[in-house]
Formats: C-alpha cells, sequence, structure tokens
C-alpha cells in the first residue's frame, strides 16, 4: 500500500473506517480458513478489549489471549471477566529485564539507537554514526541528514560514548537504556505460543498512537501476510475518537484505570483518567505526559510497587536525568 492511499483512509469518516474495519476483519478470516490457520485476538488494554468486542460483534471467533500480569490490576480484573482468556507468561521478569538490557524510556525507536550507542562494536560503526550525525555511508546510499540522527536533545544526555570520536562533550547516562523489555515480556510468549497453536493474531494497533507503529502500518497496511508474520490490524486507520466511540458503541468495560469515557463541551471523547497504558514499568513517552503521569498514578494505586520501581529499581534515577517531575507528591 502507497503512503498516500493509507493517509487517504485515515481521513475517511467514522462509519467508513467502520465498514473498512469489518472488511479487513472478515478478509483476514477468510485467508486463515483457506490456509488452515486458527484466529486469535491479542489482548491489553482500552483499544483492544474494543477490538475483542469488535470482532464478537462480526461473529469471528478468535481466542483471546494476553500476557495480562503485565498490566494495571484494573486491566487484569476485566481480563478474568473475558470467557476463554488465554494467560501467558512473559519469559523473564520485568525487573530482570531492566537490570539486563536497560530502562524502556523516551520511545521504542529511540531507546533503541541510544542503546546501539552504550554497546559500540565494530559492526554497528556505520550505524552509530548515522545515530550521531544522520549520515549513512556507503550502506546507507551515502545519504545525509537523515532521521536515523537522534534528536540534538537526546544527544545532549546520551551521546558522550562518542564523544572521543566526535569531539563533542555530551553526557553518558549513568544506567542503560533499552527497547528489549516488550520482546522478553509480550511479544516472543505470543509469537511462540501462537506458532505451536498455529495461530494468526488480530492486534489493536493504531497508526495514529506514531513512532514504529504508524511506520510498520502504513508500510505494510492492515492485513499483513509476511513471511515470518502474519497480522490482522481493523483498526490501523482509527485515530483515539474512533476507538473511544466504538467503545461507547460496543458498551465495553473500560477497566479503571482509564476512569470513565466522557465527551467535553466541543464533543471530543476522553478517558478521565489515563488516556493510554502499559507495562506499569514503561517509560516510552512519559517525557510527553502531563502530570499526573503513569507513574503518579501508580503511586495513587499502589504505593508499593510505586517505592519499588522508583527507588529500588532506579527510575527515579532515570527520570531526574530525563527532567521528568515525580517525586513530589501530585495533588
Amino acid at each position: 500500500m502507497e503512503q498516500y492511499e493509507f493517509q487517504q483512509r485515515q481521513s475517511l469518516p467514522y462509519e467508513a473506517k467502520i465498514a473498512h474495519a469489518e472488511k479487513i476483519a472478515f478478509e483476514f478470516q477468510e485467508w486463515a480458513i483457506a490456509n488452515d490457520k486458527n484466529l486469535c485476538v491479542s489482548i491489553g488494554g482500552l483499544d483492544s478489549l474494543t477490538l475483542y468486542k469488535f470482532l464478537m460483534r462480526l461473529g469471528i471467533d478468535a481466542t483471546p489471549v494476553s500476557v495480562s500480569a503485565l498490566e494495571d490490576v484494573s486491566i487484569r480484573r476485566v481480563h478474568k471477566k473475558i470467557p476463554g482468556m488465554v494467560p501467558l507468561k512473559p519469559y523473564k521478569n520485568k525487573k530482570a529485564v531492566i537490570e539486563e538490557f536497560g530502562f524502556p524510556v523516551i520511545s521504542k525507536e529511540k531507546a533503541g539507537k541510544i542503546s546501539t550507542l552504550q554497546h559500540p562494536t565494530d559492526k554497528n560503526t556505520t550505524v552509530r554514526n548515522a545515530i550521531m550525525t544522520g549520515d549513512t555511508g556507503a550502506y546507507g546510499g551515502w545519504r545525509k541528514n537523515t532521521r536515523m540522527k537522534l534528536p540534538q536533545k537526546w544527544l545532549e544526555l546520551f551521546g558522550g560514548p562518542e564523544n572521543e570520536k566526535y569531539g563533542t562533550s555530551y553526557k553518558t547516562a549513568p544506567f542503560k537504556v533499552s527497547n528489549k523489555c516488550c520482546y522478553y515480556l509480550k511479544e516472543k510468549p505470543c509469537q511462540d505460543w501462537q506458532k505451536k497453536n498455529n495461530m494468526v493474531p488480530y492486534l489493536g494497533l493504531m497508526a495514529s498512537e506514531g513512532g514504529q507503529r504508524r511506520k510498520a502500518l502504513a508500510k505494510h497496511g492492515c492485513n499483513y501476510y509476511g513471511k515470518t508474520t502474519i497480522r490482522s490490524c481493523p483498526f490501523a486507520i482509527f485515530n483515539r475518537q474512533d476507538l473511544l466511540r466504538l467503545a461507547v458503541e460496543l458498551e465495553v468495560e473500560v477497566p479503571e484505570i482509564y476512569g470513565v469515557i466522557a465527551t467535553k463541551e466541543d464533543g471530543t471523547l476522553y478517558t478521565t483518567k489515563a488516556q493510554r497504558t502499559g507495562c506499569n514499568m514503561c517509560g516510552f513517552g512519559i517525557h510527553i505526559e502531563k502530570r499526573p503521569h503513569r507513574f503518579d498514578r501508580l503511586r495513587e494505586t499502589n504505593p508499593k510497587e510505586w517505592k519499588f520501581w522508583m527507588y529500588d529499581v532506579g527510575w527515579g534515577e532515570v527520570l531526574d536525568y530525563i527532567g521528568v517531575e515525580w517525586e513530589d507528591e501530585w495533588k
């Protein structure tokens, strides 16, 4: 699919997006039947809970599966009510992943780049140069000023390992950064279970969330049938308003961490508490959240766990380093 085609579909009216999502879901079901595959739906927070109810309305039988242990307790309560839910276990515990690989902070893409700078090898020399300068060298077609360069704001804080080579005076973080948490905690357990059970998944991903998801969905489209990856994302062209409107229409049970779905004076839908959720020790996007941010809310709901992540594991030091307030109690 061409990028402009995907963007055009993102501009469709709500009713047309729903019709498109139905078409995508049924096409994937037909492909699965034709290729002797079983269907599952990966469930986490509100987006995928809405997808589950959407598939049920369409009469599509997809096994619900989740690594529920990673989710907020209020989300886990909703998961337990879903008939036939298959609970999976992460391959490593959250603390072990951070200690071994580093903290998931800023974004998945940028964390990967920072991790590359923190782990220089002869094999990643060209990549590190692109991260530092934006110049790709021979490997990348000698392109200049590409988006491979880490934004200056983050180079100032994390570019220190390359100071000697580039004559810079960037800081070197006193902690490791990584984008590998999702792989060991969720992605790999789900992939292995799907392979073992001949499953192909429906996912509640939306390109409007930005980052790597936007790039992958825009490139591969709503349904993707690759050599190693097969998946369906019926909500790929949705924005947040589309998702919340559908959740209301389907009467999705909204986990407590989100509050309730309410309407502003201008008609905009929003959740009264968390706008998005994820693993309770994930820091991707924390720097752009307004307070009360995710760790503030964790302090309210589970002070003991908040203290563990902030002080024992070291998230407080990380937040201080990237300029995110956390220690003063938000009221």
